[in-house]
């Protein structure tokens, strides 16, 4: 029976976490000597995209009624269509409140935030995060089948094309429960939890005005901006770019903290973070003890030098 995956695309446009998804699936699949069907909803991107990263099979789901989000029905469009012992979805904000719905539609049993194929497939045993980021676990399934949550950034995009085939399923869910409210838009060019790179920065900045060098150093970079609870709290900066327990978790190759004195629930969004960097006037900032790297000194002169190395270094 096929590995399924949960193919997520934004307004239609397919993101790194659909692909990242499809590329474990795919690892997985490759490991149970099975095929991979990826499931999306109203797609307007090319289904070679996910041919791309392994897909054998996309199944595009066409409903009206989807056209504005609602967990419960996104579940019910996916339950129509998937039958699988083992389902696989990114672990973003959206995904993560279709996949328990699912799991219970199902009577299946969820494991989120799994960061490596899973050591054993029958029953399926896996590493997952725990404790908000802080250690890992290995946890077991022990139902008919799972759905399993891919941390971002954990795995990664893998190439591994496949010779795709397309499937248009018209469905009808009912969707009345969804009343969109406001919806707000993160100001950052890159989605902050898909970025490589993550420029954040705190209440030591001062004031809104000076957030321009942080936005200077992030565009060299190539970075997302962020901040801290405080910060967005404040409303020096939009709640779209809060990390930390109660924000946004996130786990680049490169986080680069300014300002920030690194309370224990900032940690916890950003200790997934595969390098930290902290810049800080403070030297007994509780940021240093978990940082790769720190530099004690004043924000306004160190960052607008190391923008300014950087651009040299590129040329």
């Amino acid at each position: 029976m096929a590995i399924f995956v949960y193919a997520e695309n934004i307004n239609g446009v397919y993101k790194k976490a659909a692909f990242e998804a499809v590329s474990y699936a795919k690892a997985v699949a490759e490991k149970a000597g099975d095929t991979v069907t990826a499931i999306s909803v109203n797609p307007t991107d090319s289904s070679d995209l996910l041919y791309k990263y392994g897909a054998d099979k996309v199944i595009n789901i066409k409903d009206e009624g989807l056209k504005n989000f609602s967990a419960k029905a996104f579940a019910q469009a996916v339950n129509e269509v998937a039958d699988g012992n083992i389902l696989v979805f990114p672990h973003t904000t959206d995904a993560s409140s279709i996949a328990p719905m699912l799991a219970i539609m199902m009577d299946y049993s969820l494991i989120t935030n799994v960061v490596e194929v899973p050591e054993n497939l029958s029953p399926v045993q896996v590493k997952r995060k725990a404790f908000s980021g802080k250690g890992f676990m290995h946890a077991k399934a022990d139902s008919q089948g799972v759905i399993l949550t891919v941390s971002q950034n954990s795995f990664g995009t893998k190439e591994n094309a496949a010779s795709g085939s397309e499937e248009v399923k018209e469905l009808s869910i009912a969707n009345e429960d969804t009343k969109v409210i406001s919806h707000e838009q993160s100001s950052g060019k890159l989605d902050l939890k898909e970025a490589e790179i993550v420029v954040s920065a705190g209440r030591g900045m001062k004031g809104p005005e000076n957030w321009g060098m942080i936005e200077d150093l992030a565009g060299v970079l190539g970075a997302a901006t962020a901040c801290s609870k405080p910060v967005s709290d404040i409303g020096w900066r939009p709640h779209t770019e809060h990390v930390g327990q109660t924000g946004k978790a996130i786990s680049p190759n490169l986080y680069l903290a300014v300002g920030i004195s690194g309370a224990i629930q900032h940690l916890a969004g950003v200790n997934s973070s595969k390098t930290i960097v902290v810049i800080n006037s403070d030297p007994e900032a509780p940021f240093f003890k978990s940082a790769d790297y720190g530099v004690v000194g004043d924000a306004f002169k160190i960052v607008p030098e190391l923008t300014e190395k950087i651009k040299a270094l590129k040329g």
